[in-house]
């Protein structure tokens, strides 16, 4: 005998429920979506034409451009490289990508190499380890991030104490590990040094993941993050410091160095308004309010009450972990992308304009390099063989530059000198003849 839902008419009749159920719940979201605001469609119209400029793709010529401010490679502790990062971006329809390894910036001109055959632009950033010091207070300090977002050609002025600041976080880097293994050596987990360094990577600067990498290697752990859970937290049995530097200087040398200085999951401190307040003070231009599981109207709430910009992005590391936030699954409101953009070009366009002077009153092959350390010249590119000076510039300021920069009259007049300037394979002399 069959049950009644068996029955043919009964279910029948819930197929055509289920049916207008899903008609009905599409009725409702179509009623629940907001009109677009003249307000939101110039600021849509300025972040497309500042991603893509004038010679915007067709296939792009709908819909909101995806921003991606905050991702890992192999360069610090994440899995991919950078160009597998880029792929993974675009596959998911990044259209603007910060990649901000941990103390450094060395993965930069990698992405940007893979992100030109895709019309993708990146952001150079990096996401710079720091403590907060609340002065007094017995026990108040604690560890935090600060993100860094440059213009194309990168931070400007102060670079080297920027690189210096980096280069010590990262040698403390190599100290902290050595002191995490002692801790779990006495915890019964002895770990070989040489295993940690080799699944860090050569030239990168061993992390709390590469730790806990080895410990799942060496079945102390089935997993990263029952390593972190158990041992490696702020404050757990196997947990070091490291060199970190205090978190308000940290925001004024991104700020004197030409960046946005933007705080990294505030969820995750144990006092976010005094940190908030403190490095407001300090020059502190965003707080990431956005990821994907939009649970941090708190957050927003406190952006809003220090004047902050609200930022956000997935975190990725690409560890096939269940619950990490994939690239691109942070939805960013195109107002607060506008805000940061407005904020942020004419930061970046002063940082540029530094930086190409310097140059103009040094225009040597060791200066460009330097000075253009992101960008690594092709085939295609007309300073592999004998040029001006200003068509070098105008080449590759398609990929430096937004058009907005390209319009400004002091990058016009750097142009202009720049036109007396030959480049060639083996340097740079002054064109003294006649064209």
């Amino acid at each position: 005998m069959p049950s009644i839902s068996e029955l043919p008419i009964v279910a029948e009749l819930e197929n055509d429920s289920t049916a207008g159920n899903h008609k009905l719940r599409r009725r409702r979201r179509k009623r629940k979506k907001k009109k677009v605001t003249a307000e939101q469609i110039l600021a849509s119209r300025y972040v497309r034409e500042w991603a893509f400029g004038h010679s915007e793709p067709s296939d792009d010529s709908a819909g909101r451009v995806l921003f991606e401010l905050h991702s890992h490679s192999k360069f610090s502790d994440g899995f991919l490289s950078p160009t597998a990062l880029v792929e993974r971006a675009h596959m998911n329809g990044v259209k603007v990508l910060a990649l901000t390894d941990h103390d450094t910036m060395a993965g930069i001109p990698g992405a940007i190499e893979a992100a030109q055959k895709f019309n993708m632009r990146i952001i150079p950033g990096v996401e710079i380890s720091a403590v907060y010091s609340p002065g007094n207070e017995p026990g108040g300090e604690e560890p935090l991030h600060i993100l860094a977002y440059y213009g194309s050609c990168g931070p400007s002025s102060m670079c080297e104490e920027l690189d210096d600041l980096l280069a010590n976080i990262r040698d403390g880097r190599y100290t902290r590990a050595q002191e995490m293994l002692v801790k779990l050596g006495k915890l019964k987990m002895p770990l070989k040094w040489e295993d940690v360094v080799n699944i860090a990577g050569k030239g990168v600067a061993p992390g709390r993941v590469h730790v806990a990498r080895a410990m799942v290697e060496a079945g102390y752990v089935e997993n990263l993050k029952q390593a972190f859970t158990k041992y490696l937290y702020d404050g757990g049995p196997a947990y070091a410091k490291g060199t970190e530097p205090l978190a308000n200087y940290v925001v004024q040398l991104i700020c004197r160095s030409g960046g946005i200085a933007t705080l990294a999951h505030p969820w995750a401190l144990k006092s976010p308004v005094s940190v908030i307040e403190s490095l407001k003070a300090a020059g502190l231009h965003a707080v990431e309010v956005y990821r994907s599981d939009g649970k941090l109207a708190g957050f927003s709430n406190l952006a809003d009450t220090y004047d902050l910009l609200k930022l956000g992005g997935s975190d990725y590391h690409g560890r096939k972990a269940d619950d990490e936030s994939d690239l691109g699954s942070v939805y960013l409101p195109v107002l607060d992308v506008f805000k940061f953009l407005k904020l942020a070009s004419p930061i970046w366009c002063g940082s540029t304009r530094n930086i190409l002077r310097s140059f103009v009153e040094e225009p040597s092959a060791a200066n460009m390099k330097k000075k253009f350390s992101f960008y690594k010249p092709d085939k295609s590119d007309c300073c592999a063989a004998k040029c001006c000076g200003k068509d070098c510039f105008d080449l590759r300021s398609s990929s430096w530059l937004s058009d907005e920069e390209r319009q400004n009259a002091e990058l016009e007049n750097i142009r202009l000198k720049l036109s007396d300037t030959v480049i060639s394979k083996v340097g740079l002399h002054l064109r003294l003849d006649g064209r």
